[in-house]
């Protein structure tokens, strides 16, 4: 089995709606994403002979998801009141909707699902919201 493994990271703030304690006042992190991808077999052929994938394809693909997180405000779908949304916006916030609850466990799935939907061959995602702890999602 082939691996390459490649990471990216983006700064946002989010919370964790009907949670006791401290994640549910909105905090941030510097969130790592590392995606590993596999695969039996390498390109047979043509320029990426010898290939899993071309590791400019794979980072360009992870920094692009990345981005669309950085410096955002990450909220669960029907957390917030349409009128808050609206005054944050007004004020010109960048805002990033989710239909999960926007834990690193779900970061992790959601981001799996997102590179496999993409035609990544994807093995693990993991998700890091601080050095010390992660989540990992995948085989």
């Amino acid at each position: 089995m082939y691996y390459l493994k490649t990471s990216a990271s983006f700064d946002s703030a989010h919370f964790l709606h009907g949670y006791n304690g401290k994640c549910a006042n909105i905090h941030g992190h510097h969130w790592v994403v590392e995606i590993k991808i596999g695969d039996s077999k390498l390109q047979g052929s043509g320029e990426k002979r010898g290939m899993l994938l071309d590791f400019g394809d794979f980072k360009q693909a992870i920094r692009e998801l990345a981005e669309g997180f950085d410096h955002t405000l990450i909220y669960e779908k029907n957390t917030l009141k349409p009128a808050t949304i609206a005054a944050l916006k007004e004020e010109g916030f960048s805002l990033v909707e989710t239909n999960f609850r926007p834990t690193a466990e779900n970061f992790a799935a959601h981001i799996y699902a997102d590179l496999c939907n993409k035609g990544l061959p994807v093995f693990s995602v993991a998700v890091y919201e601080s050095p010390e702890n992660c989540a990992v999602y995948g085989e």
